[in-house]
């Protein structure tokens, strides 16, 4: 015989808790539909449009992470090198090198830079290291590295011009307009090119090329500067007539112009006087052979002539032992006294 069992009804209580929370499910649900609701009435875009966004950014975010963890396990490099062998077997590799531009550089340091890359693949050639080794090389002022298919490589060479020579302690070096160091040469190869010389002279070059230009006549005869106390020059003539220039530029191309107006007039260089002094500005001192100081003379009175018998003779020249020392300027460094004449005019 089947036999029922019949249950208690559930308290008042417990009921009305359920429907309670029941209730507060249903309005929060409601409550969040309608923000939902207001949230997609504002956005432009429809509810399948949003759905293909969400789509599009899943797919997005998959590849991403499919590329990351294949360029941790090197895939991409792999392919790429597989791709180069392939290129290099179809006859895309370095097997010849061509340099350009080279006058005075010596082409095996280039080819000693490049060797490393002789039948590498095409595809693996990196020009900009080339080119950066390459302007390490003294003579090198730029460099251009490009690529010839299928199997050439090009390097054009852009080389510094030597402008002086630099004379140090043990050896003469070529250096361009701008002071850089080239090589160093023999005195046989130094001979006709300007020499500068003294602590820092090589980093004053520029400064210099541009006080000669002040006397254009005077440069060709000027054989070598001596850069003094890190601050004005003494100028060597072909000659070997010296000239001490005042400090600063200005200065100093107000003196070697001067001195180039009284060289065309009185013939300064290749005359008795050894050497100029011209630190003083109103006058200027020279050295003769045959006296034992210096005497200031006032600029433009130097070796003035006279006629004598219808010709052209010296002016007087009257001795000075009283050892005046030359004017100096602010800073100018001191020189000694050598022997000089006072030459005056008539």
């Amino acid at each position: 015989m089947s036999q029922t069992i019949r249950r208690k009804p559930a308290p008042a209580r417990k009921i009305a808790a359920r429907n309670k929370q029941a209730r507060n499910m249903r309005n929060a649900k409601a409550r969040t539909g309608s923000m939902l609701d207001a949230v997609m009435d504002w956005l432009p875009f429809s509810e399948d449009q949003l759905h293909k966004l969400f789509l599009v950014a899943i797919l997005a975010v998959a590849a991403i992470t499919v590329v990351v963890v294949a360029r941790l396990a090197g895939i991409p490099d792999l392919m790429a090198r597989q791709m180069s062998l392939a290129a290099a077997d179809a006859g895309f590799e370095v097997a010849k090198v061509e340099v350009r531009g080279v006058k005075h550089l010596n082409e095996l340091k280039v080819y000693e830079r490049v060797q490393s890359d002789i039948g590498a693949p095409m595809t693996e050639l990196d020009v900009d290291r080339i080119r950066a080794e390459l302007v390490q090389l003294s003579w090198v002022a730029d460099a251009r590295v490009s690529r010839q298919l299928p199997d050439r490589l090009v390097i054009d060479i852009v080389e510094r011009v030597p402008h002086a020579v630099l004379r140090k302690a043990d050896k003469l070096v070529l250096i361009d307009a701008s002071g850089n160091e080239l090589e160093p040469i023999s005195p046989e190869r130094a001979k006709g090119k300007l020499v500068v010389s003294g602590p820092g002279a090589g980093k004053q070059v520029t400064a210099l090329t541009r006080l000669l230009e002040a006397a254009p006549a005077l440069k060709p005869q000027v054989g070598e500067a001596e850069w003094i106390g890190n601050r004005r020059w003494n100028l060597t003539f072909n000659t070997g007539q010296v000239l001490a220039l005042p400090e600063g530029d200005k200065l100093a191309a107000g003196a070697l112009m001067s001195f180039a107006r009284l060289d065309g007039v009185n013939r300064l260089l290749g005359g008795r006087a050894t050497a100029f002094d011209m630190r003083s500005s109103d006058r200027i001192f020279f050295r003769l052979p045959d006296r034992t100081k210096d005497e200031p003379t006032p600029a433009g009175s130097i070796f003035a002539k006279r006629a004598v018998g219808g010709q052209a003779a010296p002016a007087k020249v009257a001795s000075a032992d009283d050892g005046t020392p030359a004017p100096k300027s602010s800073g100018a460094a001191k020189v000694p006294k050598p022997a000089a004449k006072k030459v005056e005019r008539d």
